[in-house]
């Protein structure tokens, strides 16, 4: 094994139905991680309710935990316990309504970033949550050394922006948390992300038995081509089935790097004077939508 090899572990695992449940059995599997040798951890989205939206206003807001909270301090300490990194995800408490949030903590366990989901799902439930408005990245201080980590959330994946954020940002590694099913063109849409922009992109899934998801968290590195390759590689380094567990993929970091700074992807070659119309607000048919905010 290549000491080198940054380790990230994908918490594919169900819910127990109560916030004292999910803070245990988040605390014994971010424990697990540890023995098989995770630098980070990564839990599914919204982990503290195991993505629940209740209709109930009120309700709602009870079961929001706040990100400075116990709920979250405990996996800080635990990083720091542990000496690994931590992405654990919340119903976030907050002013004027619960957001869905991932807060990364480093292996020292400093807080790194809040991450509240910028794309909502406001179609749906998540329509009663309120939306983030900013991406973060953020030099995060590993075993190997640092590395640039940013954050997107499912409903996040589907839009090129988010990534491209990052990329530009300068993020290496995406941490993505997740909550529905990872069929084959979610699955594309993470390939793709990580293959435009050239960095790794971690998300993790609750596993079947959650509804309306199917586990297959996945790991796609980034890398198409390497020289001494006749034709291009296979990016997906890591697909888990949909059983509970634990999946842990090893990252060639210096493989990352140095294939970034000879591609053409990512920011080599971007014509952004010729991108206006992205920051415009107009919306068209057949895209208007009456429920949007």
């Amino acid at each position: 094994m290549n000491d080198k090899r940054l380790k990230i572990a994908l918490l594919q695992i169900l819910p127990t139905g109560t916030l004292e449940g999910n803070l245990k059995k988040g605390i014994l599997y971010c424990m697990k991680a540890k023995e098989q040798g995770a630098d980070i951890a990564l839990f599914p989205e919204m982990w503290s309710d195991g993505y629940e939206i209740p209709e109930d206003i009120e309700e709602l807001n009870r079961m929001a935990v706040p990100a400075d909270g116990e709920f979250v301090k405990a996996f800080g300490s635990l990083a720091a316990e542990l000496d690994m990194a931590i992405a654990i995800t919340i119903l976030e408490k907050h002013d004027p309504m619960p957001r869905n949030t991932v807060v990364l903590f480093d292996r020292h366990g400093m807080r790194q970033y809040i991450y509240a989901k910028v794309h909502t799902c406001d179609f749906g439930d998540e329509s009663r949550l309120e939306a983030g408005d900013e991406f973060f990245v953020v030099d995060l201080d590993t075993r190997i050394g640092k590395v640039k980590v940013g954050s997107m959330i499912c409903y996040d994946r589907e839009f090129p922006e988010s990534a491209r954020i990052l990329m530009l940002k300068g993020a290496e590694i995406v941490l993505v948390p997740n909550a529905c099913p990872m069929e084959m063109n979610r699955l594309a849409q993470l390939r793709g992300r990580a293959y435009e922009n050239m960095m790794t992109i971690a998300t993790c899934n609750y596993p079947e038995g959650k509804p309306d998801c199917n586990g297959h968290s996945s790991v796609f590195d980034g890398v198409a081509y390497l020289p001494e390759l006749p034709s291009s590689r296979d990016t997906c380094i890591l697909e888990a089935d949909g059983k509970e567990g634990i999946y842990v993929a090893e990252l060639d970091i210096d493989m990352l790097r140095q294939y970034r700074c000879n591609e053409v992807h990512g920011n080599a070659y971007r014509h952004p004077e010729k991108y206006g119309i992205l920051v415009e607000n107009n919306v068209e048919e057949p895209f208007i939508r009456k429920d949007k905010k």
